[in-house]
């Protein structure tokens, strides 16, 4: 069997990380959990079934996964990665099982179809899914590009597209969820601002030009952005719900293309209007303001930068 290593960045949970591994568990040679402080029985449960499991504190996810490949540098063949509340399908496992070691060494990455349940319901209309993600590449041809959100894997070669899917099935509360997305909110601030005044690194971004991710960035980046802030998210909401059909997803449907479709969207416009605002009352820098408005401190990505 090809070599195959999945990794699976975890921080309490406990309610996915058994059934992550178990659908991986027969296609990987080795399964790396990377947890970041779990204070629930995650790390547990991920050893007893069968995970290799390292501890690094969380600073974002790119950071992390790439402290996670360098944990596995030097070792050969493929590396897969999964989140923690996504399984592999069978149709997928068995591409990899059977294709991995007929693919060309001019290839080194695999895009995969990627698939979201939403409290229990699958999301089958607004356009979203399936989303076709460099999942699976080979390890030392790849990377995480440099984001505080939204990041992919670059590759140095080609790539080719399986139909396989990973599905998306986290089982935690609405709670828990908007949390998230405030979070996420946050982290994708910083990524607007440092494409605005560079105050970060920018490695990789420029070459994400391959496929729906790189099709999607671009979309988001000249024609999203351009749209005045607040109005896109009610937009693009019209856009996923009418255009395509998202209220065809059924009670659970709405509630996540609302709450993802223009809550989320509208959130992120709200907070950068803030940190705007702070920037300008202040004369704060963009990091300063960030620190203060939002919490997050982005002085160590400066630091690296500046010692690159």
């Amino acid at each position: 069997m090809t070599e195959l290593t999945a990794i699976i960045l975890t921080k309490n949970e406990e309610l996915h990380i058994a059934r992550a591994i178990a659908s991986v568990r027969a296609i990987a040679t080795q399964i790396l959990v990377v947890d970041s402080g779990s204070t629930d029985q995650t790390v547990a449960l991920a050893q007893q079934a069968g995970a290799r499991v390292l501890q690094n504190p969380w600073r974002n996810y790119a950071s992390q996964f790439n402290w996670g490949l360098d944990q596995i540098g030097g070792a050969s063949g493929w590396v897969l990665r999964l989140d923690a509340d996504e399984i592999v399908t069978p149709e997928l496992a068995a591409q990899i099982q059977n294709g991995l070691a007929k693919i060309s060494d001019a290839v080194d990455g695999v895009h995969v179809g990627r698939r979201m349940c939403f409290q229990g319901c699958p999301i089958r209309f607004g356009g979203l899914f399936p989303t076709a993600m460099l999942r699976l590449f080979r390890n030392g041809r790849g990377r995480c590009e440099d984001r505080w959100m939204d990041e992919h894997i670059i590759v140095t070669g080609g790539t080719v597209a399986w139909s396989g899917c990973i599905i998306d099935d986290n089982r935690k509360p609405l709670d828990w969820w908007i949390d998230k997305h405030n979070g996420y909110a946050s982290r994708e601030v910083v990524d607007i601002l440092n494409c605005q005044y560079r105050f970060l690194p920018q490695v990789g971004r420029d070459r994400l030009n391959d496929g729906q991710a790189g099709a999607k960035r671009w979309v988001k980046d000249h024609i999203y952005g351009r749209l005045p802030g607040g109005l896109r998210a009610g937009l693009y909401f019209l856009y996923r719900y009418i255009a395509r059909l998202g209220f065809l997803d059924g009670p659970q449907g709405r509630s996540f293309h609302v709450l993802q479709g223009f809550w989320y969207r509208y959130l992120v416009d709200a907070k950068l209007s803030e940190v705007r605002a702070h920037m300008k009352t202040t004369g704060a820098s963009p990091p300063d303001a960030i620190r203060t408005v939002l919490g997050i401190a982005v002085e160590a990505d400066i630091q690296r930068k500046v010692a690159a």
